[in-house]
Parts: C-alpha cells; sequence; structure tokens
C-alpha cells in the first residue's frame, strides 16, 4: 500500500512538472541569457582597452604634429603712467597714521581691433602610429583688419601719460608647435618679426611685436601663418566686427562654440563657412586697462567662452560604433534564443542548455570579431566578416541541432537580416533610437504572432501542428 501511495506521489509529480515545461524551460533560456552577459562584459572590457591605446597613439601624434587650435588676437598693448591717491601708513610718536599721498602709477591699456577678417583654408589629413588614424589638418590663415586711433578717456587716473614707444600687438595661439615659418606682421606700412610669448596677462602661449603707434594714428595689419593642428580650429571674435571664411576639403566637419556660421556649404568635396559677429554679442568692452581704468578687463575664461570654430569630427568612430553594437547584445540573444525555443515549443524540437550555451558564445564572437578587424580594415568590411562567420557558425550548427536544412537556412537568414539591420541603425546618428525601437516592436508583434496559440501548461500548442 505504501508502494503504491510512493508510486503514486512520483507520477503526480512528474504531471506536475510536465504541465509546467515549458514555464521552466524559460526560466532556464533565460537564466543562461543573463549568463552570456558575462562573455558581453568581457568583450566591452577589451573594447575600453583598445580605446584607452588608441588615445594614447592619438596623443602621441598631436605632440609632434600640433594640438586643438586657438587663435585670439591681435590686440595693441600701450602701457601708461597716471597719477593717483595712495593710502599710506607711516608712524609718529610710535603711532600709526593713514594719510593720503600722490604717487605715479603704471598700468597697460589693452585695445582691440575696429574690424577683424580671417581667411583661412584647411587641409586635413590622416596619420598613423601603429594601426592607429587619427585626422590632423594643415590650417593657412590669413588675418587682416584695422584699428582705431588709441584713445585713454577709459583711464580714471588723473595726468594719464601714454608710452607710446613701448606699445606691442599680441596675439594668442594655443599651440605653436604647429607653427612653420617665420612671422612677420604687417603693421602699417612697416614689416615687424613676431617674437615668442604673448605676453599679454596671463592668456597663455603667442606671439608679439613691438610696433610702432603714435597718438591720433589708427593702423592697419595683416599677417599670414601656417598652423598644425588637430581635432578643431577656434577663434575669438576680438574685432568690434569679426568676420571670418574657413574652406576646407574635410566633408563631415562639426561647427560648434558661442557662434554658428551664418552661411555654410557642406559636401562630398568639402565644406565652406562663414562667420560674421559683432561686439554686441561679447561680454567684454573694445577696451581696458591693467589698473586705473574704468573699464574691466575680461578673464582668459571669458575670452575662451567666446570662441567658435570647426571641429574635424570622425561621423562615426569605429569604437563608438561597436561599443553601441555590444548595447543591442542582449537583444541579439534573445532573439536568437527565442527562434530556437519557438522551434521547441512549435515543432517538437528538443535542445539542451549546452545548445543554447554554444550558440550564445557563437553570438559573443561576432563583437570580438568586429573589434579584431575594424583596426585593421574599414568598419564596413570588419562588420561584415565578422557578421558572417557568426552567421555561418550559428547556421551549421542549426542543421545538426535542428534536425533540418529548412530550419537552419530559417534561422541564418534571420540572424543575417537582424546584422544587416543593425549595421543600418549604427550608421546612423540622429535616427538610431527610432529605428531601434520600430524594429523591436516588429521583433515582439512576430514572437506574440508566433506563440498566440502555445499553451503555458504545456511544451506544444493546444492544436498541434507540424512545425517547418
Amino acid at each position: 500500500m505504501a508502494g503504491m501511495n510512493t508510486s503514486s506521489l512520483v507520477s503526480e509529480g512528474r504531471t506536475w512538472f510536465q504541465r509546467r515545461a515549458l514555464f521552466f524551460k524559460i526560466i532556464g533560456v533565460a537564466l543562461l541569457g543573463l549568463l552570456l552577459l558575462i562573455p558581453l562584459g568581457m568583450v566591452d572590457s577589451t573594447l575600453s582597452e583598445r580605446q584607452s591605446r588608441y588615445r594614447e597613439a592619438v596623443v602621441d601624434v598631436t605632440a609632434t604634429w600640433g594640438g586643438s587650435q586657438r587663435v585670439a588676437g591681435p590686440v595693441l598693448l600701450i602701457p601708461y603712467t597716471y597719477r593717483a591717491d595712495v593710502e599710506e601708513t607711516r608712524f609718529v610718536n610710535g603711532q600709526p597714521v593713514k594719510e593720503l599721498r600722490e604717487r605715479i602709477m603704471r598700468g597697460e591699456a589693452v585695445f582691440l581691433p575696429e574690424q577683424l577678417d580671417v581667411q583661412g583654408q584647411v587641409d586635413p589629413s590622416l596619420r598613423r602610429r601603429g594601426i592607429y588614424t587619427t585626422p590632423v589638418y594643415a590650417a593657412r590663415l590669413k588675418l587682416s583688419g584695422k584699428f582705431a586711433a588709441p584713445t585713454f578717456e577709459f583711464i580714471t587716473g588723473r595726468n594719464v601719460q601714454p608710452l607710446w614707444e613701448q606699445a606691442r600687438v599680441s596675439f594668442m595661439i594655443s599651440d605653436l608647435r604647429g607653427t612653420r615659418e617665420n612671422l612677420v606682421l604687417r603693421w602699417g606700412t612697416d614689416d615687424v618679426p613676431l617674437q615668442p610669448g604673448a605676453r599679454f596677462c596671463d592668456m597663455g602661449t603667442g606671439v608679439y611685436a613691438p610696433v610702432k603707434q603714435a597718438a591720433g594714428e589708427s593702423r592697419e595689419f595683416a599677417l599670414e601663418l601656417t598652423l598644425n593642428g588637430s581635432d578643431g580650429l577656434q577663434f575669438v571674435p576680438l574685432g568690434r566686427q569679426t568676420n571670418v571664411k574657413i574652406r576646407s576639403a574635410w566633408a563631415d566637419p562639426s561647427f560648434g562654440g558661442a557662434y554658428l556660421p551664418i552661411a555654410r556649404e557642406v559636401g562630398p568635396q568639402g565644406f565652406n563657412a562663414e562667420w560674421q559677429v559683432s561686439y554686441y554679442g561679447r561680454s567684454f568692452s573694445q577696451a581696458w586697462g591693467t589698473t586705473g581704468s574704468g573699464n574691466v578687463a575680461p578673464s582668459a575664461k571669458e575670452l575662451g567662452e567666446s570662441a567658435f570654430g570647426v571641429s574635424l569630427m570622425q561621423p562615426v568612430n569605429m569604437y563608438r560604433t561597436i561599443e553601441r553594437a555590444i548595447k543591442y547584445g542582449v537583444l541579439f540573444i534573445t532573439l536568437v534564443f527565442t527562434t530556437f525555443f519557438l522551434f521547441e515549443a512549435v515543432c517538437g524540437v528538443r535542445l539542451s542548455a549546452f545548445n543554447y550555451l554554444l550558440v550564445g558564445c557563437a553570438l559573443c564572437l561576432f563583437y570580438l570579431g568586429a573589434l579584431a578587424l575594424v583596426e585593421l580594415v574599414r568598419f564596413a568590411l570588419a562588420y561584415a566578416l565578422a557578421a558572417g562567420a557568426s552567421t555561418l557558425l550559428v547556421a551549421l550548427y542549426s542543421w545538426h541541432i535542428l534536425h533540418s536544412g529548412r530550419r537552419a537556412w530559417l534561422v541564418g537568414g534571420m540572424l543575417g537580416g537582424v546584422y544587416g539591420y543593425l549595421y543600418f541603425v549604427l550608421q546612423m546618428e540622429d535616427f538610431a533610437l527610432l529605428a531601434g525601437t520600430g524594429a523591436l516592436f516588429a521583433v515582439l508583434a512576430a514572437v506574440m504572432y508566433a506563440t498566440r496559440k502555445l499553451n503555458a501548461g504545456s511544451a506544444k500548442p493546444e492544436n498541434e501542428e507540424a512545425g517547418a
């Protein structure tokens, strides 16, 4: 009697488990999918390491060629003296007594140009360091314009005496390592060689030249220079009216900074861009003094915040693209596992956890293969080779575990189609999220349609049909 009860309990347990076999299968497949996040994380870690090496290579290239360039100038600087009352302390019978005494003070007046025109040709090229490539440029610039006659009305001190013989002109250039030739400033009718050092407060590196300047005289100026640089080229609008025209053969520019171009043409052959900036949009005046001035001197940060320009942006960086692809890894695993699960549920095929695990590993190898190849060949070819190898591996394996060439072709076609659509999404910048979301809705609708008659308590549909 006891034996009969035990047999009955075992039979009931088996029946209970069989009724819920589909549920446990889903749980098991989901756990395997989560387990495959480990190799995906390892691929992502390898990607971070390769990105770090790429950045090191870029730093090595820019250290010898030239970094991002920012050009500010020219500015006219004229030292001056003035008289001011200064509070001093002296001791009378051991007691401190404060009194005002007139002293001769010294300052420096800064004048910005009335008109500043910049015309430039940016010639891009690619530089290699090992297996890594980064874009650089050579910018041929011509700066010209005019300074109005300097006036010292903004100096609040008494008896202001400009030191005209000590006047100088300064240019601020962020990376002078990229300067190719001797720089000569055309100042009025004189040609003045420029010397290293901006000699302009704390505005960084640059060049300067002593110039001849007299009271009531305006001056025209011109300077031609060639700069080697990388990443970006920016200008600070120091003129009362600043006009900048830049052209280049680079087909993927990124315009940024405080002002955008008023006109631009971008095409496969390159770009042309034009900026027009007036001094009304700035936070600093046309002239100021270092001491005794009614105008506040701007900081280096304020000058930098008004800069604008263009960068040679790579439209889709290879590492960033692989990183975006890895984010779709869970979706890939889910789609393929769902396909195999449907074959089990609808067609009566039985697959083990080991089968799912091997297929998932083949999907993870796609990302590692793409990462390894993209450093050697173009992204499109690297993606195609990695996707083709992964699709072929999964399709051939499916031929044996699904016991049907037709099913294997179906799996391979589905996986190839998903890889193709993913490539399309990865190439998009603005509508990638919309395209990816639309694809998810379509896949979910297909899965819901295929499982619409599936009984959650059984491994087969209520009306058994022979699958493909």
